[in-house]
């Protein structure tokens, strides 16, 4: 085949790869990573995830399985299934099973007693866990189903059962919410984030898709993810940012991804966010500049404490009955703060790591640009033609004290007819000629007497069709045997020397 023809598909198919990992959800896709990197996505996640809940129906009967709901998570080691109790078979229910991630700290004991613990949790914004069990390599709560979906149902008109690719990649219509759900819902969020930060539990996975939406009450889902050791959803996004490196501060900025979502029904294109389009309230976007925009990015996330005192969330009026419960026993709070320090090290180490490739590429790019190739080679010219002037310098005054040594008593006789020394010209091998002719150059720094006595050879060889030997006159040597770092090609400048 053509190879221009070839290197043109080669183009194109890097570009359209490019636009593929640029978007966040395509990038996060099964079938994408599993077409980059198959060694590393080899496995079959379902059938690993129906071992696991076939081992757990033995143990508990009372449960049964009505269907895989296939996909409707991001994540490639989670999933989900539609499930019912025996004697209650019109209620449905949703088991979530999910691997351990590489931010899981906690010892197996610690991590098993903390999972059976959530059920225990209760609070007005937390979506309750019906049942939780672990064992050393994975863990599986079941919760209720609901019927209206999450957050990110609502803003993408979605329906709850379908894949996440269908329901959120390309939405029909793009609509935010109004301003007053906007500042009840982000209110509660950010109370039961206060609340979870009071506690000492790491949560560090806020999305629209982790919000469930029961009436008019935003509920927080997957509390277990930390405790698992999952990254967030985000983390491509705030892992760009060193000042973003407490689980805190991740919550905050993840919250900011959210608003956005909320106020325009679609998330930002890219973060930090230059400008923000027009908003129902200034005060929105008071909120979004303080989590999204490049100043916040560069200099650290508010608390959420802050953000509740904000004008946006400072009014609204919550009206619940429930008081929060979820007792954590001291001893699993101090696993809790030792894990929690672990993953905001790797972050940070993580951070790092990113940081200094940006800047290596950055000095690659730098250095690879045509103004740079033009300033390199006008350095380097600069530099020979300097190097070949203190060479220059450096072999006439050596000559100039051999010669001064040689006119001595102690210099050996030579024939009266010898030629007078030659010049710091001919030390350079730039024109001196025999009586004969024939062109004289230098290419040693012999003794002023060894000079003397090969010209007095060559003198009285007159005419000759070879170079003798060890002849210095008459040996066709240039400068660049004279001195072996002389560059060959300014031979000619130094001739204008």
């Amino acid at each position: 085949m053509d190879r221009e023809f070839i290197a043109e598909r080669q183009k194109g198919l890097q570009n359209y790869l490019n636009v593929i990992t640029t978007n966040h959800v395509l990038s996060n896709c099964e079938l994408v990573k599993k077409f980059l990197d198959p060694n590393n996505y080899s496995a079959n996640y379902t059938e690993i995830a129906l071992q696991q809940v076939s081992m757990f129906f033995r143990s508990e009967p009372k449960w049964e399985v009505v269907e895989p709901l296939k996909d409707i998570g991001w994540r490639i080691r989670k999933k989900y299934f539609l499930m019912k109790i025996k004697n209650q078979p019109k209620e449905r229910l949703v088991l979530s099973w999910a691997d351990l991630g590489p931010d899981k700290y906690l010892s197996d004991k610690d991590f098993q007693c903390l999972i059976k613990l959530l059920p225990s949790c209760l609070h007005p914004y937390i979506y309750r866990v019906t049942f939780a069990t672990a064992n050393e390599s994975s863990a599986l709560l079941i919760r209720m189903f609901n019927e209206k979906g999450t957050l990110k149902d609502l803003i993408y008109k979605a329906k709850p059962k379908d894949p996440f690719l269908k329901k959120y990649c390309n939405p029909k219509k793009i609509q935010g919410l109004e301003l007053q759900q906007i500042k009840t819902y982000g209110r509660q969020i950010l109370e039961v984030l206060k609340f979870l930060h009071d506690k000492g539990f790491p949560y560090g996975h806020l999305h629209a898709s982790n919000v469930m939406l029961d009436g008019d009450t935003c509920r927080l889902l997957d509390l277990e993810n930390s405790l698992l050791g999952l990254p967030s959803f985000y983390r491509s996004y705030f892992s760009q940012f060193r000042k973003i490196n407490t689980l805190e501060s991740v919550d905050v900025h993840c919250f900011g991804h959210l608003l956005y979502e909320m106020t325009y029904g679609r998330p930002p294109d890219s973060v930090p966010v230059d400008s923000f389009p027009p908003a129902p309230s200034m005060a929105v976007v008071a909120v979004l500049e303080s989590t999204l925009s490049c100043e916040a990015c560069k200099n650290g996330m508010p608390t959420v404490s802050r953000l509740l005192q904000m004008p946006l969330f400072s009014d609204v009026l919550l009206t619940t009955s429930e008081k929060p419960q979820f007792k954590i026993p001291t001893k699993l709070k101090e696993a809790l703060r030792i894990a929690k320090e672990c993953i905001e090290k790797r972050l940070i180490e993580e951070q790092k790591q990113i940081h200094q490739h940006r800047r290596l590429t950055r000095a690659q790019s730098h250095h690879g640009s045509e103004e740079e190739r033009k300033k390199r080679k006008i350095l380097a010219r600069k530099k020979s033609k300097r190097s070949a002037v203190e060479n220059s310098e450096e072999y006439s005054a050596k000559y100039s004290n051999s010669n001064n040594s040689g006119s001595g008593a102690s210099s050996p006789l030579t024939s009266p007819s010898s030629p007078t020394p030659p010049s710091t010209a001919a030390a350079l091998g730039l024109g001196k000629r025999c009586k004969e002719g024939k062109d004289v150059r230098i290419t040693s720094t012999a003794s002023a007497s060894a000079t003397s006595s090969s010209l007095a050879s060559c003198e009285h060889r007159g005419a000759y069709t070879a170079s003798a030997p060890g002849c210095e006159w008459c040996e066709p040597r240039g400068l660049t045997q004279l001195h072996p770092e002389f560059p060959k090609g300014n031979f000619e400048e130094s001739r204008n020397l």
